[in-house]
């Protein structure tokens, strides 16, 4: 049994042993992708590989992959290179969306956190010929998963784009961009066992986007910059063991489920956000009333489980959760909730440790409010 129990998978997710192997085979291979020489078009091949791979997970053709530095540069790219003036969002879309279009339009979510239709109808009925809108596939924070195919038919019947950050759902569950009909897609490595510092930005075959990056017009001059060869390979071999594995992420939710189960019995002191709708299987946001939520991390740390407070891409950041907000406005358990998730490494002794320490936690948080 390892030391540690790590539920932090929507952070990071450990590197697959295939992900490690491909990446040392890349380091011996030394040419430019770029170079037309034998050296050149073996680099070149390791990329082409990864590209089948990931295009494989996605349900995209392979020249609908565009390599960049991560989901972040993904999603920022689809956003100011689709040459669409008007952007509109979800509320609980990740900070790389956000801050990457500040004057987005943000529209609202229910209580479970699902974008409102009815509020995206309304948003695009004078006309989407300039739109495009961005919707997360699954909440980083609450795991919830929106109705993309009714959003394209929205967007799609009002002349917008449809942008999506796939990066948490990408190797948990099926996707498939083609049949979905989205016409933009991010995705990242290191959610799905790969590297750090790698992703992916999937475009919509004949949809044109135009590079933020200049240089020597690498990735069909979509976005320029030598590949980073290795990265990317091991991101390819993350792709292709994901979807081998994704039937695993079933054993991962009645995992999942233990846990939330403990959390139902503990009483009106505990909340399960988004719990009456799908998500995606391995995470659970919870929250304690009164107990805020980067003390209750410390405290999981300190019982050796590692967990996390909102999003956890904010450079060690602690602020209440807009996502929650979006959900509950004004209400206390934005700064009260953790996120739990796990994964394929994730065993029935983590589960027990996990459910340990929170009872634990739990109990201690409900002496001290009495």
């Amino acid at each position: 049994m390892s030391d540690r129990v790590y539920a932090d998978y929507n952070a990071t997710a450990p590197l697959r042993g295939e992900t490690r192997s491909a990446m040392i085979g890349a380091m011996d291979v030394i040419g430019n992708p770029s170079s037309v020489h034998g050296a050149g078009r073996e680099a070149r091949a390791l990329i082409e590989t990864a590209r089948r791979q990931v295009a494989g997970l996605t349900g995209a053709a392979p020249q609908s992959v565009v390599f960049t530095s991560g989901g972040t540069e993904a999603s920022a790219l689809a956003l100011k290179g689709c040459g669409r003036t008007r952007v509109f969002t979800s509320a609980i879309e990740h900070e790389a969306v956000l801050a990457a279009v500040p004057e987005a339009v943000r529209l609202p979510v229910d209580a479970e956190g699902v974008l409102m239709l009815d509020a995206l109808q309304a948003a695009l009925s004078g006309g989407g010929e300039d739109c495009l809108v961005s919707v997360q596939w699954a909440n980083n924070e609450t795991g919830v998963l929106q109705p993309i195919e009714q959003i394209v038919e929205i967007a799609h019947a009002n002349g917008a784009l449809v942008h999506s950050d796939a990066v948490q759902i990408a190797g948990k569950l099926p996707i498939d961009m083609k049949a979905a009909g989205v016409d933009l897609m991010s995705v990242s490595a290191h959610k799905i066992g790969g590297p750090a510092g790698v992703g992916a930005l999937i475009v919509r075959e004949g949809l044109d986007i135009k590079a933020i990056q200049s240089g020597g017009g690498q990735e069909k001059g979509r976005r320029s910059g030598t590949e980073n060869k290795i990265g990317i390979a091991g991101f390819g071999a993350a792709a292709e063991a994901s979807l081998i594995t994704l039937g695993d992420w079933q054993r991962v939710a009645v995992l999942r489920d233990r846990f939330e189960a403990t959390v139902r019995q503990a009483g009106n002191g505990a909340r399960i956000f988004s719990s009456g709708v799908a998500r995606l299987p391995n995470t659970s946001c919870v929250s304690i009333r009164d107990a805020r939520g980067e003390t209750q991390v410390i405290a999981m740390d300190l019982a050796r489980v590692a967990v996390s407070s909102g999003s956890a891409c904010s450079s060690g950041k602690v602020r209440r959760s807009h996502v929650l907000d979006a959900l509950d406005p004004g209400s206390p358990d934005a700064e009260t909730a953790i996120r739990v998730s796990i994964g394929w490494e994730t065993t029935e002794e983590d589960i027990d440790r996990l459910v340990a320490a929170w009872c634990d936690l739990y109990k201690r948080s409900s002496d001290n409010q009495q």
